[in-house]
């Protein structure tokens, strides 16, 4: 449950920085988000998702 919460409290940390570091450039990629088709935003996420697992599984075989 401790890790869950780190992963999601540096989530929170990293959203925070972007909005608070750049904002306008926050709000471009959201317009530029909104242009896009359903399917690409779906498969943007699904990579992410992904990318997120890997690195998940890559710390937990590393660091144990």
């Amino acid at each position: 449950m401790g890790a869950l919460l780190t992963g999601l409290g540096l989530v929170a940390v990293l959203e925070g920085l972007v909005l608070a570091l750049a904002p306008l450039r926050y709000e471009d990629l959201l317009v530029a988000f909104s242009k896009m088709p359903v399917q690409t935003r779906r498969m943007i996420g699904l990579i992410s998702v992904a990318f997120g697992v890997f690195l998940v599984w890559v710390a937990r075989t590393l660091v144990g």
